[in-house]
């Protein structure tokens, strides 16, 4: 069985009850895991207190604490990387609040969807802009959140999704271009 296929047999034992899965599963998604939390923590500003280790073993915790209905790999690694969002927006808004808005923690949206916008802005704008996305186009903001904090091609964020991959190509390129638009109304406010 390749690693894709004994990825999805563990997530269905697991979720059967099976404990021992959890315990065969863990080696095979940990490097792509580190490699999900390293991808996002690039985002973050220099000397970001998170290390991607960390960012991996919070997820873990907020992963396997949960009853999900796995569909396959892909479902997997794009729910742990919308986990590992979450916790950097916290971990940034918790920042913030200390702070009372010095050192907000900013990105840059070429960074995070390779769009035109080249002006760094907050995490937790990216977070807000993604929410109200949400509201409006369901599928486009878990689009943007399997492509650019999942790290899925379009054929597997389409195969998640269940379309077609001319359908996610289109609907990235609509994401891409609501974002640049929400998030440069954002800077400007």
């Amino acid at each position: 069985m390749d690693s894709s296929g004994e990825v999805t047999a563990l997530l269905d034992d697991w979720v059967r009850g099976n404990r021992t899965a959890l315990d065969r599963l863990v080696p095979l998604v940990y490097a792509q895991l580190r490699r999900i939390a390293a991808c996002q923590l690039r985002q973050e500003r220099q000397g970001h207190t998170l290390q991607p280790t960390a960012l991996v073993h919070e997820a873990y915790l907020r992963l396997f604490d949960r009853q999900v209905d796995w569909r396959n790999r892909a479902h997997f690694f794009a729910v742990a990387a919308q986990v590992m969002r979450r916790i950097l927006v916290d971990h940034a808004r918790r920042r913030n609040a200390i702070k009372r808005g010095d050192g907000v923690t900013f990105v840059s949206i070429d960074d995070v969807i390779t769009t035109v916008a080249s002006a760094p802005f907050p995490i937790v704008s990216l977070h807000d802009a993604l929410a109200r996305l949400e509201e409006q186009d369901h599928r486009l903001a878990q689009l943007v959140e399997l492509r650019a904090f999942g790290g899925l091609t379009l054929d597997e964020a389409a195969h998640v999704l269940n379309v077609s991959t001319s359908t996610a190509k289109l609907e990235w390129r609509t994401a891409k271009a609501w974002l640049a638009r929400e998030l440069g109304s954002d800077e400007r406010a």
